[in-house]
């Protein structure tokens, strides 16, 4: 029995070296090698991991807080592989009736759609999506009303109280965030064909798939090129979480309410509500020594990319 934590950010243009210095690319697909190396070394008998989704998975028909997958598959949106997932459903039922238990009604899919904010990390890493047996823990990060962050952090626990006693190897994964401030519609403002996607009613062709995914490339060009009319990257805010992170400060994370993430570090950047669930599980297990902790900011991504491993303090 042991256990690792493993996070990472996405963006849909990661290595988009038109978007982005070259420096920059480098410098992110480095810390992608390192923690591919970390993680094969630890070599996980199964990886819990927690992620968001961009209305591809989930949509606002009906939205949950948290769900568990029994089963699932990738959506194959940004060039990523459209597979079955390597789920162990026994596994997760049996962590659904711990979190059962644990006063957690989470709400279950036998099918659930996983899109680049859950795969792409391991795309990145390994150049496949099911190299290890994975456990998906979807986390809503950007269709309001959104969980606490305490809650977030409990749930996290629960899933590390269930982990401590399975005998297994887990690595607690989680990618999101960090300051995002992608173009993400708002359901009260919605209309047309932007409404009917947030409802999952829009049935979209590989065709409007492609021209939805040029929109967001020539967003980054726009930022990358100081056009974008978004919020900028908040490097500041980026380490302040990824410090929090290492010194395993809970009652700051308790504190953070989604609405002043926003305001912060834009629209998807409470995607960071994964990384908190993935910390707080490894620390149930045992305190924790980060071992990787790597940030580039790439205004043109979208995103700070950040990085951070942890092994057992011991």
């Amino acid at each position: 029995m042991a256990f690792a934590l493993a996070c990472a950010s996405h963006t849909p243009v990661m290595y988009d070296r038109t978007l982005a210095e070259g420096q920059v690319c480098d410098a992110v697909r480095a810390s992608f090698k390192k923690m591919q190396e970390f993680v094969e070394d630890f070599d996980p008998e199964v990886i819990i991991q927690f992620g968001p989704d961009h209305f591809n998975g989930f949509n606002y028909s009906l939205m949950p807080s948290f769900c568990l997958a029994a089963g699932a598959q990738s959506a194959g949106d940004w060039s990523l592989p459209r597979i079955k997932l390597p789920v162990p459903e026994e596994f997760s039922l049996e962590l659904l009736e711990h979190l059962r238990d644990a006063d957690f009604d989470i709400a279950q899919s036998y099918s659930m759609t996983l899109d680049h904010g859950f795969v792409q990390m391991w795309d990145c890493m390994f150049d496949r999506i099911d190299r290890y047996p994975l456990l998906p823990i979807f986390i809503n990060g950007a269709a309001p009303p959104l969980p606490k962050y305490k809650r977030v952090r409990l749930l996290g626990r629960a899933v590390g109280e269930f982990a401590r006693s399975s005998g297994k190897r887990v690595l607690f994964a989680a990618s999101g965030g960090l300051s995002h401030d992608p173009p993400v519609a708002q359901i009260k403002s919605a209309a047309g064909d932007a409404r009917r996607r947030l409802l999952g009613t829009l049935v979209e062709t590989a065709e409007d798939q492609a021209v939805r995914e040029a929109r967001v490339v020539e967003f980054g060009r726009e930022v990358y090129e100081g056009r974008g009319q978004i919020k900028p990257l908040n490097s500041e805010w980026d380490h302040m979480i990824l410090d929090l992170l290492e010194a395993r400060n809970w009652d700051a994370f308790d504190k953070l309410k989604a609405n002043e993430v926003v305001e912060t570090a834009g629209a998807a950047a409470n995607e960071i509500l994964c990384w908190l669930a993935a910390a707080a599980a490894m620390d149930v297990c045992t305190p924790y020594r980060v071992v990787q902790k790597d940030y580039q900011p790439a205004p043109g991504w979208i995103a700070g990319v950040g990085h951070l491993a942890a092994v057992p303090d011991s």
